[in-house]
């Protein structure tokens, strides 16, 4: 099920970013970036709707995922 960013309280959504940075390991391309570097690069896909959370009510886990072409 996919999770609109924009209803999610802002303090919970940086938490949510910065816990999908730190499991997934994401490759931010050459250099050294500090968390809030990173949470904002999230933050500006999210906008741009290239990405989206989605959240499995089976796990009831969440996640960060490139938005599907026509999705």
């Amino acid at each position: 099920m996919e999770i609109p960013h924009e209803q999610i309280p802002s303090d919970l959504l940086v938490s949510l970013i910065e816990s999908f940075i730190m499991r997934e390991g994401t490759d931010y391309g050459h250099g050294d970036y500090s968390m809030e570097e990173k949470v904002e690069q999230v933050l500006r896909q999210l906008r741009a709707k290239k990405v989206i959370i989605t959240f499995d009510q089976e796990t009831e886990s969440f996640n960060i995922v490139s938005k599907q072409n026509g999705g």
